[in-house]
């Protein structure tokens, strides 16, 4: 187990510590839970209740905090602790326990390149004309495809599969069942689909007759940037002629699925179960709330933001928030949603109405 004293934590995170700095501190904990070699982690004020139920000698807290009052020997302050818990956990993370060096049950092909310290765990496939950067960690039962490359410092976690020709960058993190470069879902129908027909028609038109469906391949690659995180089965198609690109530093969760073609800007945020269909561009900067959908050939401006369960079936212009079904502004859906609301009412009030029409018209 790994120790840091309060005053080594503070020095690496860079903020300021109060009273004794010695204090070895093992993990972090919630304050109720927390023993007295843990870090309490009561960074709102309505969290540090629980400090004084715990066996916390040190915590996190916010500026300003009266830290004595919580009986603690010790404490870091930080203008925004949740920011500083991003360096904090990547301290006290003890990893996937990933043993080192190439096991003995892992294919790799002959001319396949791994840089130095790369580390290959059981049952994983590593195919012709690979190159793997420096230092990058691939777990068990991991597949990486003709021609793939992957820059240094990266982490695959068990069962990830690269497909052939998909180049990504550095530190990158794929968690487990992750799929990079998979073929994208392209079918045609030797006449016109109904799918086409009701699309053109706006729904008057449908299908005739059934056909079958054509498969296109995927030509293209993946091509990902630097320092992008895929969540668990998490999937990237790859373009049908150029590639599927996704900027540097992009956070996808679980089960997201970006279509062949998708351009996506760098610093982008896609929560879980998001569905990007193909040859849409997504720009800088946007946040995709879990269970959106974005239909094809869309454009997503810089720094939109859609909101939970949003289904945009037209152009985001920059800087827009969206949420519903269509997705419209934020403020004009929660109007929308709040009229929707008074609807009962509303039917109410006109069926009192008639009836004291109904009443009035009898007198007369």
């Amino acid at each position: 187990m790994t120790y840091y004293t309060v005053s080594q934590i503070a020095e690496a995170l860079g903020l300021e510590v109060f009273g004794d700095g010695d204090i070895r501190i093992s993990g972090v904990a919630e304050p109720a839970s927390a023993a007295s070699d843990q870090l309490a982690l009561a960074m709102k004020p309505e969290f540090a209740a629980g400090l004084t139920a715990g066996q916390a000698q040190a915590a996190m807290l916010w500026q300003g905090a009266d830290w004595q009052g919580f009986g603690l020997k010790a404490a870091l302050t930080a203008p925004r602790p949740r920011f500083a818990m991003s360096g904090l956990s990547a301290m006290m993370d003890p990893g996937q326990g990933y043993a080192t060096g190439i096991h003995p049950t892992a294919i790799i092909d002959a001319t396949a390149t791994l840089g130095a310290d790369v580390c290959v765990g059981p049952f994983t496939v590593i195919g012709a004309g690979v190159q793997i950067g420096a230092g990058t960690v691939i777990g068990p039962q991991c597949h990486i495809g003709w021609d793939a490359r992957i820059g240094a410092g990266g982490l695959l976690h068990a069962g990830v599969r690269i497909g052939a020709r998909v180049g990504i960058g550095a530190r990158f993190i794929a968690h487990p069942g992750a799929c990079v470069g998979a073929d994208g879902f392209s079918f045609v129908t030797p006449e016109p689909s109904g799918v086409e027909k009701a699309r053109a028609s706006l729904g008057t038109e449908g299908a005739e007759q059934t056909q079958p469906w054509a498969r296109i391949h995927s030509l293209g690659g993946v091509e990902i940037g630097d320092d992008v995180e895929l969540g668990a089965n998490a999937c990237i198609d790859r373009g049908t002629v150029r590639a599927t690109r996704i900027g540097h530093g992009c956070k996808f969760d679980n089960l997201v699925q970006i279509g062949h073609n998708v351009q996506i800007g760098d610093h982008c945020m896609i929560c879980a179960q998001v569905g990007v269909a193909g040859s849409t561009v997504i720009g800088t900067g946007v946040v995709l709330g879990g269970q959106s959908g974005v239909s094809d050939n869309l454009t997503i401006g810089d720094r939109a933001i859609l909101g939970g369960a949003s289904v945009v079936l037209s152009n985001v212009p920059a800087g827009r928030v969206v949420l519903g079904y269509p997705a419209m502004k934020m403020d004009s859906h929660i109007e929308s949603y709040k009229g929707l609301r008074r609807l009962p009412r509303l039917f109410r009030d006109v069926a009192d109405l008639k009836k004291a029409v109904s009443k009035l018209t009898a007198n007369d």
